[in-house]
């Protein structure tokens, strides 16, 4: 069974920082494309970033580009989400979620962690 934990959310003032990190445990880690989603109130939940089971490839919600950064370390089955130059409009809660290589839709997902972003 696989587990996702994510952490480094938080009250950050707009235009600040945040990485966000994702722990796996399970299976194999480099089996899995990881991804980042996010749900603000009121809200459905949003894709924000992807990265192939190796690293080598990534993909980002057009709201993303240019200021977050999705990465992973394999040796340290964790992903993360740098996030540069906050706004608003990007306080939600983020999920981290895994999806088999062989498949199109994310099968495990973490519980969540909450970004506030102040104005």
């Amino acid at each position: 069974q696989v587990q996702l934990v994510e952490s480094g959310g938080g009250l950050v003032q707009a235009g600040g920082s945040l990485r966000l990190s994702c722990a796996y445990s399970g299976r194999t880690f480099s089996n899995y494309a990881m991804g980042w989603f996010r749900q603000a109130p009121g809200k459905e939940r949003e894709f924000v970033a992807t990265v192939s089971p190796s690293g080598g490839s990534t993909s980002y919600a057009d709201s993303a580009k240019g200021r977050f950064t999705i990465s992973r370390d394999n040796a340290k089955n964790t992903v993360y989400l740098q996030m540069n130059s906050l706004k608003p409009e990007d306080t939600a809660v983020y999920y981290c979620a895994a999806r088999m290589i062989t498949r199109s839709q994310y099968d495990y997902w973490g519980q969540g962690t909450q970004v506030t972003v102040s104005s």
